[in-house]
C-alpha cells in the first residue's frame, strides 16, 4: 500500500483588510485550477475571476499540478477576486 504524497497550502485572501486565510492539504498531483476553485468557493468568492499570486506579487498558472506550485513558489499564496484588481 502506497501512501499519496500530499503538499499543504496557506491561501490568504488579499482583499480582506482582517487577511483570513485557509489551509489546504491536496495530493501533489492535483491539478491547482482545482485548488483554486476550492478555495474561492471557501472565502465566498468567484472561482472564475480569482487569481492566485505569491507575496511578492508574482502571479501563479493555474495549469500545473498543485505540486509544481508547491516547489516552485512554496506553500503561502494570496488569492485576489479579479474584480479588485485595478479598482479604486
Amino acid at each position: 500500500m502506497s501512501k499519496k504524497n500530499k503538499v499543504t497550502f496557506k491561501i490568504i485572501l488579499a482583499s480582506d483588510p482582517k487577511l483570513p486565510y485557509r489551509v489546504v492539504n491536496v495530493p501533489e498531483n492535483a491539478p491547482f485550477h482545482a485548488v483554486v476553485k476550492f478555495a474561492a468557493e471557501e472565502f465566498k468568492v468567484k472561482p472564475e475571476t480569482s487569481a492566485i499570486i505569491t507575496n511578492d506579487g508574482v502571479g501563479v498558472s493555474t495549469q500545473q499540478s498543485a505540486g509544481n506550485v508547491f516547489l516552485k513558489h512554496g506553500t503561502e499564496l494570496r488569492l485576489i477576486p479579479r474584480d479588485r484588481v485595478g479598482a479604486c
